[in-house]
């Protein structure tokens, strides 16, 4: 293949995985400053994923695909999800979100011929979502009033697209932590680094996620001490950050203690904002034998009409213990394998990615459903993609003819 072909791929394979991002941004939200219908944003979301399943095709028009555990665990999520949501029990929607997921899945297929063990769909995952980042920012300065409304206790949201303080905590998050890795693996410089951290960092504060905070804390203790055997850079910087964490426990608690609780009440802490009573409610509904493997179809992660906001009561809820059964898997699978791995900047990226999911599935829904945490899943899975043979195409080695001695003979004479 041609240098112009590939970089033409190559875009093109960017450009799919952006309008994967765009497609899991969702359409619910907080008021914007012009006000969007609902039916245009499911519109835009929809149009990106049917686009990006469109162009993988044009790409990979021979259907080569690598073989991923992640993806064909997310394939056999489809059986339960499509059992439960055949009922109707939760409407038509269902069906439609079954059909959403199917695309999504066949979009990641189409694309894991590309995953190759390299960081190139970090790049991607990071422009596009510091993009998003960028139109927060934006919203904030044309109008700080709709970006910060009291409606969410002035936690800043998406004022130009509706996005929720959780999801802009947790796309700043993940950005973040992946970014501090590149420059700590040195394939980045620290001036470009410092263009995507320091804004992300003021919009995380901005936001008061307490889930993406401890996410992004945690997960990069767990990356950055994974290459801690081999990589000096990483052993200075975890030495200051358990320095600069010292110094601002003692010197900061107040303040730090104080966005932490955001000004809620010691028992609206305790019961995680209102979601414990949620989750005790759905537990202890009745539940038939079907909708106990299989759950009640895929909806809008709620129940009795208020957010259930943890991944595996989500799974339940919509896909039975089925569901969870396979969710599960698939954080173990691709635990285990980043755990075999030997000590890389891929492999760290990847443990970032995978603790960060596993942490914000307590307190976030999405592991069941096109989101960004699958997203974020099928990031690591690229990343712990064993890499591809560098000549596939070479020319086979031809045998050596033998010549008798007596043409050697003549030839001498």
């Amino acid at each position: 293949m041609s240098p112009d072909r590939t970089d033409h791929t190559s875009k093109i394979v960017g450009t799919v995985w952006g309008l994967l991002v765009l497609n899991t941004l969702g359409s619910a939200g907080a008021k914007t400053i012009i006000p969007l219908p609902r039916s245009l944003i499911q519109m835009v979301t929809m149009g990106a994923l049917v686009a990006a399943f469109a162009l993988a095709l044009t790409v990979n028009l021979r259907l080569r695909i690598r073989p991923s555990a992640f993806v064909f665990l997310l394939t056999l999520l489809l059986v339960p999800s499509v059992i439960s949501s055949a009922n109707l029990e939760s409407g038509f929607g269902a069906l439609f979100r079954c059909a959403r997921l199917a695309l999504f899945i066949g979009t990641l297929w189409l694309l894991s011929r590309w995953w190759d063990g390299s960081l190139t769909f970090v790049r991607h995952h990071i422009r596009m979502y510091f993009a998003v980042l960028g139109s927060v920012a934006a919203g904030l300065l044309v109008s700080p009033g709709a970006a910060m409304p009291e409606l969410y206790g002035g936690r800043l949201v998406g004022a130009l697209w509706p996005l929720t303080p959780p999801q802009i905590g947790q796309y700043a998050a993940v950005i973040i932590g992946l970014t501090m890795l590149l420059v700590l693996g040195r394939r980045t410089d620290r001036a470009s680094a410092a263009v995507v951290i320091v804004p992300s960092l003021v919009l995380l504060a901005l936001t008061h996620t307490r889930t993406a905070t401890l996410g992004l804390l945690i997960g990069l203790a767990l990356a950055i001490g994974s290459l801690i055997l081999t990589s000096a850079a990483a052993r200075r910087f975890f030495a200051w950050a358990v320095l600069c964490a010292a110094v601002a426990a003692v010197g900061f608690a107040s303040a730090l203690q104080a966005w932490f609780l955001r000004g809620q009440s010691q028992e609206n802490f305790t019961n995680l904002t209102g979601r414990a009573k949620v989750w005790d409610a759905l537990l202890a509904a009745p539940r038939t034998t079907s909708e106990y493997l299989f759950g009640a179809g895929l909806g809008d992660k709620s129940f009795g009409g208020l957010p259930i906001d943890n991944s595996w009561l989500a799974v339940y809820h919509e896909q039975g213990m089925t569901g969870v059964a396979l969710v599960a898997a698939i954080i173990i699978v691709l635990g285990g394998v980043a755990l075999l791995r030997p000590p890389s900047l891929p492999r760290a990226c990847a443990i970032f990615l995978i603790s960060y999911c596993a942490i914000a599935s307590y307190t976030e829904a999405g592991l069941g459903d096109a989101s960004p945490y699958l997203l974020h899943l099928a990031l690591a899975a690229s990343l712990l993609a064993a890499s591809a043979a560098a000549t596939p195409f070479s020319t086979p080695e031809v045998p050596r003819r033998r010549i008798p001695r007596w043409a050697q003979r003549s030839e001498v004479t």
